[in-house]
């Protein structure tokens, strides 16, 4: 068969060889065209197992076109009147095979030239691949800059001393027993609830919420796990994307637009959900300070997921049917992200200002304003925990420039670091602040006295405390009166303060026909000048009893009791109506050193329980209240 190798089908044919014969060359050519182990896989492809062993020519001839034409061929068994054809075209077959093979060879040898050729370079280029490949994105300048960073983190100063004397015990959290009472409750119950915490500023809001927490954890019946977290964050820095690019409190889908370096998934146009802080919180508790700043619309957001406990996530680039999609990604976008948790939300705004949405899901918890002797308790705990000594009347004295415990403890650390600072301390000695460092601590910072306490006590005439409240803070409100016979009978004058608000000066017009009635004296015939010390603006009617009483003491020359205060709305028939805030004022009132707070009747049972330090009285009308307010003769 050897001798046949070298000569073209064509010029078999033209041979005239016999059939078998020329049969068995064309086998003899494919051989060396196909390799053996194509031939077998089409011989079992196309089910040529039987034909290309058998004898007869018709059948070998057939799988030899089939192998040849790669199915594409006779599909028919050849026969005496076709089989020439059937040659023919098994012929053509096979020389175009021969011709792919030829063109293949040439190809090869040319891409084995270049290869041999450029060899070294490609050698080379993958030496270089390798080592980029082992060095990472590391060099020199990188690993300087990462040098750097280690030194200045080694380098600490001393620990933030609102960390360290922070509470870490419900009895270290000062004057708010009945707060902590009401929170616990709330939170340790099988069914706890959401909460909002309202209450002046550095009163103890925050670390009342983490104790309460770790406090419900140690209950047999708690909901919390061991691992639930205390999520914390404050409504005045969080900032949202309305196109949800970025919202760190709800979570976020970055769409491969905005994907940035993450280019396994950019690339494949896959979009990916980030879960927020109420995902961080699920199980346990998340707490957002001045939740009453927090943007109006986030909060609606908010309110949705308090309801389905769940974050929903969306976006035009996500296909569910994409199979390179990874199985988180589908899972948040199918079924979205778990964020079941207690939100507890602190606030300094009064409960009216509130989303009434998001009151309606709370339950509310007051704290209180802190009291002079709160504050001093705190000072000297703060003192224990920095182990140093206090002069006898530091921390009372502190405790008349705040009302804040935590602005308590600055002014005991700006106090300890002037004594460190200016005197000469033998080693092992204990730091002593005394009350000659602290007064030029607080004169070096400017400090004011929150209320100035009067020593001077004694009655006087057209003089009277009257009380306000701004925020959850109480205040004094002093108030004077002169009263003198106009020059003219019946056209006296009243002056009021030009910054007083307008209800307060409704008062005193309020009070001319009560005084007329209590005291049979028209205040036509008199110009009368009631001032508000220090030109402090009073927004409601709360004021009127104590400018009618103040007015009427100078009509009659009598003097009043100086350490008391007076709230209540004066009505035209003389009878003391109910204000607000009730809670605030007295605390303001404590604050002033006042002995006894006069309030409307209706008023009483919002007194607050266990008050030692001040007496309240009540009156319904005019004359008792007078009965209470002038100095006994």
């Amino acid at each position: 068969m050897k001798l046949y190798e070298n000569k073209s089908a064509e010029q078999l044919i033209k041979d005239e060889l016999p059939l078998d014969t020329q049969i068995d060359v064309l086998y003899e050519i494919m051989r060396n065209v196909i390799d053996e182990g194509s031939i077998k896989a089409k011989t079992i492809k196309f089910k040529l197992q039987k034909h290309i062993k058998s004898e007869d020519i018709y059948r070998r001839l057939y799988a030899l076109n089939k192998i040849i034409s790669n199915g594409k061929g006779i599909d028919i068994m050849p026969n005496e009147k076709n089989i020439q054809e059937v040659l023919d075209s098994t012929n053509v077959w096979l020389t175009d095979e021969i011709a792919k093979r030829y063109v293949q060879n040439k190809i090869e040898a040319e891409v084995e030239k270049n290869l041999m050729e450029k060899q070294d370079k490609y050698i080379d280029e993958v030496r270089l691949g390798i080592i980029k490949k082992q060095k990472g994105p590391e060099n020199a300048k990188t690993l300087k800059k990462y040098d750097d960073l280690k030194a200045l983190d080694s380098r600490k100063l001393t620990k933030n001393i609102q960390a360290m004397l922070r509470p870490e015990s419900f009895s270290e959290i000062v004057g708010q027993e009945r707060a902590i009472k009401s929170l616990i409750s709330k939170m340790a119950s099988p069914y706890p609830q959401h909460i909002i915490l309202y209450g002046p500023p550095g009163v103890g809001k925050t670390t009342a919420a983490r104790l309460a927490l770790e406090e419900a954890k140690k209950l047999s019946y708690t909901i919390y796990d061991k691992d639930a977290k205390f999520v914390e964050v404050d409504g005045t820095t969080l900032r949202w994307d309305p196109r949800e690019i970025t919202n760190p409190l709800l979570g976020s889908v970055h769409d491969p637009i905005y994907q940035g370096s993450k280019r396994d998934l950019a690339e494949g146009g896959i979009p990916e959900p980030k879960p927020g802080l109420v995902t961080e919180a699920h199980g346990g508790v998340l707490f957002i300070d001045e939740i009453g700043e927090l943007d109006s619309m986030l909060q609606n957001k908010l309110l949705k997921v308090l309801e389905d406990k769940r974050v929903e996530f969306s976006s035009s680039y996500y296909d569910p049917e994409d199979e390179s999609t990874p199985k988180y990604i589908k899972y948040l976008f199918d079924k979205g992200a778990p964020a079941d948790f207690v939100l507890i939300g602190a606030t300094t705004k009064e409960p009216s200002e509130i989303n009434p949405a998001l009151r309606s899901r709370c339950t509310e918890v007051y704290f209180e304003p802190l009291a002079a002797n709160d504050i001093e308790n705190i000072v000297v705990n703060a003192a224990s925990k920095l182990e140093v000594e206090i002069e006898d009347g530091v921390a009372q004295t502190i405790g008349r420039y705040t009302i804040e415990g935590r602005k308590a403890i600055n002014i005991l650390a700006d106090a300890y670091g002037y004594v460190l600072h200016n005197s000469e301390l033998v080693e092992g000695s204990k730091v002593r602040i005394d009350m000659k460092d602290l007064l030029e601590v607080i004169s070096i910072s400017r400090m004011f006295p929150y209320e100035e306490l009067d020593k001077d006590v004694k009655p006087e005439v057209g003089h009277i405390y009257g009380l306000g409240v701004s925020g959850y803070i109480g205040s004094t409100i002093e108030i004077e009166t002169s009263v003198f016979e106009s020059k003219e009978k019946g056209k006296g004058q009243v002056r009021f303060n030009d910054t007083a608000g307008s209800m307060a000066k409704d008062s005193v017009f309020n009070a001319a026909s009560v005084i007329r009635k209590t005291t049979n004296k028209d205040i036509k015939d008199y110009d009368i000048h009631v001032n508000i010390v220090g030109g402090g603006k009073i927004d409601g009617p709360s004021a009127g009893a104590a400018i009618t009483v103040c007015i009427i003491s100078s009509l009659l020359d009598k003097p009043l009791r100086q350490d008391i205060a007076v709230t209540g709305e004066i009505s035209l028939r003389g009878i003391i109506k109910p204000v607000g805030g009730i809670f605030e004022k007295i605390y303001g009132a404590r604050r002033k050193g006042i002995k006894l707070v006069i309030l409307p009747s209706d008023n009483e049972k919002e007194v607050p329980t266990g008050l030692k330090d001040i007496a309240t009285k009540t009156a319904s009308t005019i004359e008792e209240l007078m009965k209470l307010v002038f100095a006994l003769t």
